[in-house]
């Protein structure tokens, strides 16, 4: 006897083969939670912890110095400067310029000079591909016959004319105010005019160097700089020498890349200041140690691009480089000049390096064109770019 209206649970048929399959769940409401129950709080899942990104770097204002902002970024990447020459090698060179230099009467000496200039390039490396040098020993000696005709007959005349000749006051006192003002204008003229030629006749990978540098407005920088340094006692010289590094350096380019420098000659003012005053104590040591800081100084101020040089030389090591040197020439009666010339080299590549991205892929070739004059000029008057290998 049951309830009337209530279905009593189905049983299996006896001859109804009962389902292999589960029966389905059937879906139940959650349980709804009491009106005034807190809510529950789930844990958190665990796993690791993903710290919040870095902020950007801090990049410096424009027009700041320093590298470029988008290069304080990058990765610092560092490329060195090799070279595979030897001493050995240069001999053989050396000792046939030094024979055909003396057959000739010395018209050989333009030619000889070509020769260890491409040797020299040709041996150093940089990022898998070597340096070479297009110039030739023709250009160079009809650019020092075109310098001695414009430039060193008049200044041989105004001399002769200031001490030799027999001719009245007057002329010998205009000659005397005009030789050193043609030395003070035609040295900048060599200078530059030897930078252009040099930087015109080297290439890496097949891109030329240029320079682009106006030769008035060194000559003005020039003039200016030495008047300063004479009324201030040499004191000024420190300053003017970073600023004629600054104009050579920042009007000379590779390709379609120009070169920069960022240095300010006050920097090199107090060093300049102990030399003056420790030279006689130290018998004139102390200029070692003064040499050394100016070359890390301007080669650590001086940028291609985004890349900037850095130069480790040290005073002991410049010591060590000028004794051996010396002590090489003097013990040999001047037939070890080829070791000299490639310790010293090797030495300079040594403690010179590029740090900061080159983006090779981005420089064009934007060749120009320079006078052999230039150089010729520079060899007449004795003149240095500090750009030379040869």
């Amino acid at each position: 006897m049951g309830d009337e209206g209530t279905t009593p649970p189905s049983r299996p048929s006896f001859f109804k083969r009962p389902s292999l399959e589960p029966e389905p769940a059937r879906p139940t409401a959650p349980p709804s939670p009491p009106e005034h129950a807190a809510p529950s709080y789930r844990p958190a899942p665990r796993g690791p912890v993903i710290p919040p990104p870095p902020p950007p770097p801090t990049l410096p204002a424009p027009g700041s110095g320093g590298f470029d902002p988008y290069a304080q970024a990058l990765p610092r990447t560092r490329t060195r400067l090799l070279f595979h020459g030897t001493g050995g090698s240069l001999f053989g060179i050396h000792v046939v310029n030094v024979l055909l230099t003396l057959v000739t009467l010395g018209v050989y000496y333009f030619w000889a000079k070509t020769r260890v200039r491409v040797y020299l390039m040709s041996q150093t490396e940089l990022e898998g591909s070597r340096f070479a040098w297009h110039g030739n020993g023709r250009e160079l000696f009809w650019g020092f016959l075109k310098a001695c005709g414009v430039f060193g007959v008049p200044t041989v005349l105004l001399i002769a004319i200031r001490d030799l000749l027999d001719v009245p006051a007057e002329l010998k006192y205009v000659a005397g105010i005009l030789v050193p003002l043609v030395f003070v204008v035609v040295l900048p003229l060599a200078m530059v005019g030897a930078r252009r030629y040099r930087l015109s006749r080297i290439s890496w990978r097949g891109i030329r160097f240029s320079f682009r540098g106006r030769a008035a407005d060194f000559v003005k920088l020039f003039i200016l700089g030495s008047l300063l340094s004479s009324l201030s006692f040499g004191l000024y010289y420190p300053i003017f020498e970073v600023r004629r590094h600054q104009f050579m350096t920042e009007h000379s380019w590779f390709g379609n890349r120009r070169f920069r420098f960022d240095g300010r000659g006050i920097d090199l003012f107090w060093p300049f200041l102990v030399v003056v005053l420790l030279a006689l104590p130290t018998f004139g040591l102390v200029l070692l140690w003064y040499l050394a800081r100016k070359r890390r100084y301007l080669w650590d101020h001086t940028l291609a691009g985004e890349a900037r040089f850095r130069c480790t030389v040290t005073a002991f090591g410049l010591f060590l480089l000028y004794a051996g040197n010396l002590l090489l020439l003097v013990l040999t009666l001047g037939l070890a000049w080829p070791w000299a010339k490639v310790r010293s080299v090797r030495f300079l590549l040594r403690h010179l390096s590029i740090e900061g991205p080159l983006h090779l892929d981005e420089i064009q070739q934007d060749a120009r064109a320079g006078s052999a004059t230039g150089e010729g000029l520079a060899g007449f008057f004795g003149a240095g770019t500090g750009f030379d290998f040869g």
